[in-house]
């Protein structure tokens, strides 16, 4: 979503005509999105709020797969690291209370963009470094996001500190991990192969696509550099932007 449909909380030129043209010729879609400081309820409003039509299940988030993983393991506490709106998916779960440096069995980190300082993340630290089978879970694995501001870490940095402290390795909810990619691909019913996933990272989105078994098409819109181009990934498509789909994919139609 964020440097595909909209860069923070301004929708890309094009974005919601593309959607709607995937809608009206039964294109099979899915918003997998690494967004952790909201919930599938906002970002359905955000949307809608951009000319684009949604709803919630077809949104996959960290969250919604961290939460349906947990729902599966033994009980235990869950530590959240998430901002407040994010909280819902794990609303009923058992979660250690606020300020608490002990108790946890799992360990969640998503993001929490300001609200990041020292005694938050040495509170995380602590959490594991106090239960030795605490799971660190990440809730994706993103470097950095394009903001209003410029360029903003993301969850990857503190995820990474956490690891390297500890000796920890996190289980991780979001791309790039494969896992993620191929929940998505049994939500919409397709064989990975049949799946173009479109992102501006080249990286998390692109290079985490591909390993999984997906296509990968880079948009120069987002956190897109042209440096991007000069990696070891090669992207299948690379698009102006998210407007050029419907073009693109009668391209390829066509050829094959």
């Amino acid at each position: 979503m964020d440097g595909v449909i909209h860069n923070d909380d301004a929708p890309i030129a094009g974005a919601a005509e593309a959607v709607r043209w995937a809608a009206s010729e039964g294109v099979r879609h899915l918003f997998v999105t690494n967004t952790t400081s909201k919930g599938r309820p906002a970002l359905v409003e955000k949307l809608r709020r951009m000319g684009i039509e949604t709803s919630q299940s077809c949104i996959l988030t960290p969250c919604v797969a961290a939460s349906d993983w947990l729902r599966t393991q033994p009980p235990g506490a869950v530590a959240l690291f998430v901002r407040a709106a994010a909280r819902e998916e794990f609303a009923d779960l058992p979660l250690v209370p606020d300020g608490a440096e002990e108790g946890a069995a799992y360990v969640v980190i998503g993001d929490l963009g300001d609200a990041w300082d020292y005694k938050t993340l040495n509170r995380a630290f602590r959490l594991l470094h106090h239960e030795p089978n605490a799971q660190l879970i990440a809730l994706g694995m993103t470097r950095y996001w394009q903001t209003a501001e410029g360029v903003s870490l993301d969850v990857a940095p503190f995820v990474a500190a956490l690891e390297h402290a500890t000796g920890r390795q996190p289980l991780v909810f979001g791309k790039p991990a494969d896992a993620f990619f191929h929940a998505a691909a049994h939500q919409l019913g397709l064989a990975r192969n049949e799946i173009v996933m479109i992102g501006d990272d080249v990286h998390t989105d692109i290079g985490g696509a591909q390993a999984a078994g997906l296509r990968g098409a880079l948009v120069r819109t987002g956190k897109f550099r042209a440096a991007d181009l000069e990696g070891p990934i090669r992207p299948d498509a690379v698009l102006g932007s998210v407007a050029g789909l419907p073009d693109w994919w009668r391209a390829v139609a066509q050829a094959a």
